[in-house]
């Protein structure tokens, strides 16, 4: 049986009108959800937030990870790992699309801290901030010691306490900073730059950045990266001294070397310093032995010259009879050179009389002196007869100008504005303009009246 038409008026939405309401109930029915599900199309635009989609075996939905929500967020999101999200629900108006804003986000299967470690490890890895090749070695007597590390905890008392049962005299400088918590990491990264800026003016020749045990929040500041690069990229050698013997940081991987605990760096100096002495003092035994068998030998053959030198003052007479002879023929040799030059001397003078500069100057300046005068009297003629052209063709050019014309009472008109030479009286028209030249002067008149 067929229904009869309703008579009431439809309820007709707009797109954004029933996106707008759509988005309203969503919104209010779903405020908090927890959804399991694997990362897929992963992507992070220029904004710096995360778009991905959520999947499981049989469906999906898109979420968004804003910046500002990101953070706590202790690992780097990527595609295929099983996360555990916490979001609202809401609807892109624009596209009509429904997504699932994150606000918290864990991984599944792998604790948040321990992932992010394996994370970074990995990229570091990559990277060759690991690799043996780039490490420093750490220097064989470590007298000027810098330490990062907190002032109130455990692990600085514990350095001092083995430095001050040692021997040696040590320079230590503590750059404090926290050792956990949220800004814990950039302090420490702080202080391990301004240790390497600093490290010419206080000769620091070791520097250990390290902390008592705890749990892997506690000593989750050594496992940031910006520490990391703190240590890769300083100039001093370095030395990682956290937590006990079992814990494991990323800064134990990056610096020169690890240290079990901050006690054990103390030791591994004082040990350093003991092993230097030691050997120090047997390379001077050496050195001393060495010395003396090269004097030991240096005698035996001073001896063995001494027996076979010649007296001094025989060799001593036979050098001054040798000098005086070479003396001798040096000076006979001299004076023989000087009465040769002496000679030569006397007969390049005169010659030098007979061609003396000074008669032919004299000649060549009397000679000089007539052609300036020819020369002169040349050109006065020259001009005189260039004048009497110039005269000449002057004469002539005003014989020709139509300047001499309008001096006998003629004139030239023109027509204006053109200034086109009037030479029938057809060629203007009255009211028209005409310019008219005189020897003197111009005059501006207007046509009235043309006749023929």
């Amino acid at each position: 049986m067929l229904r009869p038409l309703s008579q009431e008026k439809p309820v007709v939405f707009t797109v954004s009108e029933l996106n707008a309401q759509i988005k309203t109930m969503l919104e209010s029915s779903y405020p908090l959800v927890w959804v399991m599900g694997e990362i897929s199309n992963f992507r992070v635009p220029s904004s710096g937030h995360h778009y991905f989609t959520l999947k499981d075996d049989q469906s999906q939905i898109r979420a968004v990870f804003f910046r500002a929500q990101q953070r706590n967020l202790r690992f780097t999101p990527e595609g295929g790992l099983q996360v555990l999200c916490q979001g609202r629900l809401s609807v892109y108006e624009p596209r009509g699309e429904y997504q699932l804003i994150v606000e918290v986000m864990e991984p599944q299967g792998f604790g948040a801290l321990q992932l992010a470690f394996e994370q970074l490890k990995k990229k570091l890895e990559k990277e060759g901030l690991f690799d043996a090749s780039r490490k420093q070695p750490l220097p064989a007597c470590p007298t000027h010691i810098a330490i990062v590390t907190s002032s109130t905890g455990a692990a600085i008392q514990d350095i001092l306490r083995v430095f001050q049962r040692s021997p040696y005299a040590l320079s230590v400088t503590l750059l404090p900073v926290r050792v956990q918590g949220r800004e814990a990491a950039g302090e420490i990264a702080a202080a391990i730059e301004k240790a390497n800026q600093l490290a010419s003016a206080h000769q620091w020749d070791l520097l250990i950045v390290g902390r008592g045990g705890g749990s892997i929040e506690d000593l989750w500041p050594f496992n940031e990266e910006i520490v990391a690069r703190a240590l890769a990229d300083c100039a001093i050698p370095t030395m990682s001294a956290v937590g006990h013997e079992i814990d494991l940081t990323i800064s134990d991987l990056v610096a020169d070397q690890r240290a079990p605990t901050p006690t054990a760096a103390a030791e591994w100096v004082v040990t350093q310093l003991d092993r230097f002495e030691r050997e120090l003092a047997i390379c001077q035994e050496k050195l001393v032995n060495l010395l003396r068998q090269k004097v030991d030998a240096k005698k035996q053959i001073l001896q063995f010259t001494e027996s076979r030198l010649i007296d001094p003052r025989r060799r001593l007479a036979d050098l001054r009879l040798f000098l005086d002879e070479r003396m001798e023929r040096i000076l006979l040799a001299l004076e023989g050179r000087m009465e040769r030059a002496g000679t030569r001397l006397l007969h390049l003078q005169e010659r030098l009389q007979r061609v003396h500069p000074l008669q032919v100057i004299t000649a060549l300046r009397a000679q000089l002196e007539q052609t300036c005068r020819d020369m002169t009297i040349h050109q006065q003629k020259v001009l005189n007869g260039h004048r009497l052209r110039l005269q000449e063709n002057s004469a002539k050019l005003n014989a020709l100008s139509p300047l001499s014309v309008l001096e006998r009472g003629y004139a030239i008109a023109y027509l204006q504005p053109r200034r086109e030479v009037l030479r029938d009286a057809n060629q203007a028209h009255p009211g028209e303009e005409v310019l008219v030249q005189l020897a003197r002067g111009n005059l501006l008149c207007e046509v009235r009246k043309i006749e023929e």
